[in-house]
């Protein structure tokens, strides 16, 4: 049994990888060149067609194994689907004006943009009346800021790992500090865009209340008042690269600190609420309705949002 499911994972690969190629698969070929059964060859590819549709979901590039009636025999045909449907635009402008993320003179074309992306007038005009209520009521943040050009520069220099030099306005003490730092990340979360950074040369026995924290600092971005890209750079090896989307698993209303781990005690019904807000969220007990949960959190946001669920979460515990 298991050589056989050898020879046929073999089999499937060497066609596969053969059509990958370009190359024409004649079916009475490969059953005699793997001593099985015309049959068995048409269900190889039935299998592998199932593959790409599946894959096809992720990556938008369509494969598709179709019979070449000139060649005589199956072939692979690559389509890319950049077209968006009505369904996704509806859902894409829904999660855009909900997040309230950008100011009504940067938002407010991107809508219409993904609009004109649907090829039929009454496409257009339907999802637009679907959307027209909450575009009239759209309510822009207090901050006021276009951020559409310091996000991009941001990223950039992500991308690019170079130092950049930024004036920031502190929210607490009301006043603009000058920092140069190694920007790692950009994220959004709960209505804001915020940039992780590695602050250069800076007292952390003065500046920090943990001297010894290693992770990024976290600044709020329409709260840099200027931003200065350096000509200069700096490395990080792969294996200490800053991975954006393991740290928002565990960070909370993106407040800074150190990593550890919570337990508590659950008993609000929905188990879900807890295991979506808290991606990293394991449950290790349950007892009857009560459900004990560990999770590995940055900072100190997670003790605000469990306070926020006081009345059914218990006996917390950090280490």
């Amino acid at each position: 049994m298991e050589r056989n499911s050898e020879d046929k994972a073999e089999r499937i690969l060497s066609i596969y990888s053969r059509l990958k190629q370009g190359r024409v698969i004649y079916k009475e070929q490969e059953s005699m060149a793997f001593a099985v059964t015309p049959r068995t060859i048409q269900r190889d590819i039935a299998d592998i067609q199932c593959f790409l549709q599946n894959r096809s979901s992720e990556t938008g590039e369509i494969e598709e194994i179709v019979f070449d009636k000139e060649a005589g025999g199956y072939r692979l045909e690559t389509k890319i689907c950049n077209h968006l449907s009505k369904e996704e635009v509806l859902a894409v402008c829904k999660i855009l004006l909900e997040s309230r993320a950008l100011v009504k003179a940067e938002i407010l074309p991107i809508i219409h943009k993904f609009l004109g992306c649907l090829s039929e007038e009454k496409d257009r005009k339907f999802v637009k009346e679907l959307l027209d209520n909450e575009i009239h009521h759209y309510v822009e943040l207090k901050h006021g800021k276009k951020l559409l050009e310091i996000l991009y520069t941001l990223e950039k220099a992500v991308k690019k790992q170079c130092y950049i030099k930024i004036e920031y306005e502190r929210q607490k003490e009301a006043k603009i500090v000058e920092r140069v730092v190694k920007p790692v990340g950009i994220m959004f979360s709960e209505f804001y865009f915020y940039m992780t950074a590695f602050i250069e040369d800076i007292d952390k026995e003065k500046e920090f209340q943990n001297p010894k924290d290693i992770y990024p600092t976290i600044y709020r971005v329409d709260h840099i008042k200027k931003v200065c890209v350096l000509q200069r750079h700096f490395s990080v090896p792969y294996t200490e690269r800053f991975e954006e989307g393991e740290f928002r698993k565990r960070i909370q209303f993106m407040y800074g600190g150190t990593l550890r781990t919570v337990i508590f005690q659950y008993n609000g019904g929905a188990i879900d609420n807890i295991l979506d807000r808290l991606p990293t969220a394991r449950i290790i007990k349950k007892d009857k309705d009560v459900y004990t949960i560990r999770a590995e959190v940055f900072g100190k946001g997670i003790e605000f949002w469990l306070a926020s669920q006081k009345d059914c979460i218990s006996n917390v515990k950090y280490s």
